[in-house]
């Protein structure tokens, strides 16, 4: 028997609303997990993305003024020279900030003295010049901070630096195929800042669960809002004990101000990390539903349309039709609902990615990963009705001559 198309698509359109169902199924599942891969992949990538600091052996202190009387200039001084003299202590810097957290800030520059063109918007530190020390970070062009470098954080943009440390990532963006050493950064007030060194990239502080190399550090000390981080960098093995001794010690040293909290690094990455997880996680949770879903609509649309044309199965068989007549027909069937539902779902899932780019500032969606989806769907639609087709194929030609 030759099996060809118009009788399969006239078979269709007896049960049109069943298959439109199903291709929208279809539609929403291959759209979901598209995206939802592509989300996965970027929260993986960041899980296993280098940090370029040594976390592993690294605390930070977060210190906050109570009273009016709080004087943050003297009490970062005397709480560096501390920290500095404990055995175990690599390097310890006070910072605006803190890498892999959302302990942080930023700000916005402009390449142009007359604010034209695009803002840049990196992550923003003040450290002092054991900052790159303790962070495990280093210079890879142009020269790092001196003592002489180093002024007092103010709201006054008249008294802040006018040198700053970018990393490769940040000099690659702003100045692509160009050197960014002695080149200008301009503020919101036309606040010259002139990039003195390049470092290796590493991570600030986080925002909404993103971490980025774009980090610009200016040689400032903070404390003018009347709170400030401390940094220290230790020997391999001693960050727990040296941080409660530095806490032991700060804490019942001054009324006048609080720890806000205490943590080594690795509690930082392994929040960073755990928000990544969950998002993994719950994306490729609700994207096994909603294939689930679309498999099982595939497979009643499919058990249905057995049930409710046995006789006409085994009016097929009876003229010839073979087994695999059969099985073809109603895969043929399942294949014309998988192409609509394939169509419209790659119209869903290109509209979704570029919403999510637009909204987000998530990477452009890879088209890669809508082709494996569009192939993945097609699979797993065959097989889910292949089962109900096989038994379309058992249908004896006997079943023709009875009453129905």
């Amino acid at each position: 028997m030759s099996l060809n198309v118009k009788p399969v698509v006239s078979a269709l359109r007896h049960n049109r609303a069943g298959a439109m169902l199903v291709a929208l199924e279809i539609a929403i599942a291959l759209a979901v997990m598209v995206n939802a891969a592509w989300i996965v992949a970027q929260r993986v990538h960041a899980i296993e993305t280098p940090t370029g600091i040594d976390y592993h052996n690294m605390f930070a202190i977060g210190i906050a003024g109570v009273t009016g009387d709080f004087n943050p200039s003297a009490a970062e001084q005397a709480d560096l020279a501390y920290v500095r003299s404990l055995p175990g202590v690599v390097s310890a810097s006070v910072a605006s900030g803190v890498p892999l957290a959302a302990h942080g800030q930023g700000d916005f520059f402009w390449k142009s003295p007359e604010q034209r063109g695009a803002m840049i918007n990196p992550r923003t530190m003040q450290m002092d010049e054991n900052g790159l020390k303790t962070l495990g970070a280093h210079i890879v062009a142009g020269r790092d901070f001196t003592a002489a470098d180093i002024v007092p954080y103010s709201n006054d943009y008249s008294r802040l630096a006018h040198e700053a440390l970018i990393t490769q990532s940040l000099a690659r963006k702003l100045f692509p195929g160009g050197d960014a050493l002695g080149k200008a950064l301009y503020t919101g007030s036309d606040n010259l800042v002139t990039i003195i060194g390049i470092t290796n990239d590493f991570m600030g502080s986080v925002v909404r669960a993103d971490p980025s190399y774009d980090t610009l550090v200016f040689p400032q000390t903070p404390g003018t809002d009347g709170f400030y981080y401390i940094l220290v960098r230790t020997r391999p093995g001693k960050t727990q004990a040296l941080m409660q001794a530095v806490v032991d010690h700060i804490a019942p040293s001054s009324l006048d101000r609080v720890i806000t909290f205490a943590h080594p690094f690795d509690y930082f990455k392994q929040r960073l990390d755990a928000e990544n997880r969950n998002v993994v996680i719950f994306l490729t949770t609700i994207t096994a539903l909603v294939l689930a879903v679309a498999c099982l609509g595939i497979f009643g649309l499919t058990t249905f349309n057995v049930s409710a044309r046995t006789k006409q199965i085994g009016t097929m068989r009876a003229i010839g039709a073979r087994r695999r007549d059969v099985v073809a027909h109603f895969m043929i069937e399942n294949a014309i609902v998988l192409i609509a539902g394939v169509l419209v779902g790659c119209t869903l899932a290109l509209g979704a990615a570029y919403w999510l780019t637009a909204q987000y500032q998530l990477p452009r969606l890879d088209l890669v990963y809508l082709a494996v989806g569009v192939i993945g769907v097609a699979i797993v639609g065959q097989l889910a009705a292949w089962q109900p087709a096989r038994r379309a194929a058992s249908v004896p030609p006997s079943v023709a001559t009875r009453t129905v």
